[in-house]
């Protein structure tokens, strides 16, 4: 199991991250954690704001796809690792995104103008700990929401939800290897931590992914 931040960004350099859209959005998302990922391109296309800051970035493929509600929306990419950034930031370049490295786990962030939306998708089981220590995340990056935002996004659970072989199987290499650290990731436990800091949260289990919508920051 990863135990720093650095453990679960390191496998994305700018070779992995050509295959990333292949294996991950068209192959596991589908055919292992049985989440089309068009369910997740959904969550953008609905909750994406005017200024939107995605956090954990991939490949930049779902702020490339999606319907932003104007044409030229103010986006931010935060990431630890360099090559995700610039690989995202390359891929949405029309939008002249703003790119923040930073450690999702350290302090919280200031001095950055607030956003009406953050997407964190697939972050949270790519960062250390049990979901009580990588929901620091969602305070680090709390300075950057407007009090009226709304944060949005996608992890992969082991607990609480419906695996198959074939997603336990794949999760538990991840987990070796260091790519997760969601083995004691639950259901519970991710709606436990929204609620301790937001009013309003929303779940929707889809395979062994849950996608969470949450409002009005306590």
């Amino acid at each position: 199991m990863a135990t720093d931040t650095q453990a679960g960004q390191a496998i994305y350099n700018p070779r992995t991250l050509q295959l990333y859209d292949l294996v991950v959005l068209r192959l596991s998302n589908p055919l292992i954690w049985r989440c089309p990922t068009a369910r997740i391109l959904d969550l953008y296309d609905r909750h994406a704001g005017l200024a939107h800051l995605d956090v954990g970035v991939g490949t930049g493929w779902y702020l490339d796809r999606c319907r932003f509600p104007a044409p030229a929306p103010r986006v931010g990419l935060m990431d630890l690792n360099a090559d995700s950034l610039s690989f995202a930031a390359h891929r949405i370049v029309r939008y002249r995104p703003e790119t923040y490295r930073i450690d999702v786990l350290g302090t919280p962030v200031g001095g950055i103008a607030p956003f009406d939306s953050v997407g964190m998708t697939y972050l949270l089981h790519c960062l250390p700990g049990d979901i009580g220590a990588k929901a620091k995340a969602f305070d680090t990056v709390r300075p950057c929401l407007a009090d009226d935002g709304v944060v949005f996004g996608a992890t992969i659970l082991s607990g609480g939800v419906p695996t198959t072989a074939a997603a336990r199987a794949l999760m538990w290499i991840y987990n070796r290897k260091g790519v997760f650290s969601n083995a004691a990731d639950s259901l519970p436990a991710l709606r436990s931590a929204l609620d301790q800091r937001f009013r309003a949260v929303e779940i929707t289990v889809v395979g062994c992914v849950a996608l969470f919508v949450a409002r009005e920051p306590r």
